[in-house]
């Protein structure tokens, strides 16, 4: 096998948070995967076939990407914020594990931004202390699942980083969720609303549990909810170091 797979994030929107590990990666391929929307921020260049594909085509562009990478092509496999986050570096092992003939391919993983560490940058430093993410779709996993992982975590008393939360063809999810954590006790944490970070039409939000409402969120927002000692400073929110 003469070709590469390598899997790469692109960070959460700006070109300007794009790492030059993962640039020189892009500069150098042959073919590019992925979601339509992630695909198009990649400029066309002569030497570079385009592939992009719908948003529920996970395992048949990983299949496709070893395939092309076998062939000898230098394959790139794109996804948004880290590939590893509820990203396509998951799907790719998936793939390789029922293609037991891509074993020996050469595939490596170049990390990116999450749309976690954008957001909490923004507002300051919301995950200073112990945090966790979870994804709200259910797409994957049931949501009796989501809704226990969210108690658990809220009695835990972590702050809470909450990845796609409200789409059109779920809308009801993200309002249920608030539902679980304001009944674990967490009504006056604060909440921030990270849409579209690093983009022109960026915005940023924070309330508290009690005064969010489904609606501030949507496919592009990124949703930090604070542990309870979690505070504004000015015009900053951050997690104190020292938890007593």
């Amino acid at each position: 096998m003469t070709g590469t797979l390598t899997i790469a994030g692109l960070g959460p929107g700006s070109d300007a948070l794009v790492t030059p590990e993962v640039s020189a990666a892009l500069r150098s391929a042959t073919d590019i995967l992925g979601y339509a929307p992630y695909v198009a921020r990649v400029p066309p260049r002569p030497g570079l076939t385009l592939h992009p594909s719908d948003n529920r085509e996970e395992l048949a562009r990983a299949s496709e990407a070893l395939r092309l990478a076998a062939e000898g092509g230098q394959v790139v496999v794109v996804s948004s914020g880290d590939p590893g986050v509820f990203a396509m570096a998951s799907a790719v092992f998936e793939a390789l594990e029922q293609a037991p003939q891509y074993r020996e391919l050469p595939i490596r993983v170049l990390p990116g931004i999450t749309a976690m560490l954008a957001a909490a940058a923004r507002a300051g430093a919301p995950l200073g202390h112990d945090f966790c993410a979870i994804n709200l779709s259910d797409n994957l996993k049931p949501w009796a699942l989501i809704e226990k992982r969210l108690r658990l975590a809220a009695e835990a008393d972590f702050a809470i980083a909450l990845y796609n939360p409200r789409s059109a063809s779920r809308p009801e999810g993200f309002g249920r969720a608030l539902a679980v954590l304001k009944d674990a006790g967490c009504g006056e944490r604060l909440v921030i609303f990270a849409r579209a970070i690093s983009a022109s039409d960026e915005t940023i939000e924070t309330v508290t549990l009690n005064a969010a409402r489904p609606e501030m969120a949507d496919m592009r927002t990124l949703v930090i909810v604070g542990n309870s000692q979690t505070r504004r400073v000015g015009r900053w929110i951050y997690a104190p170091r020292q938890v007593r």
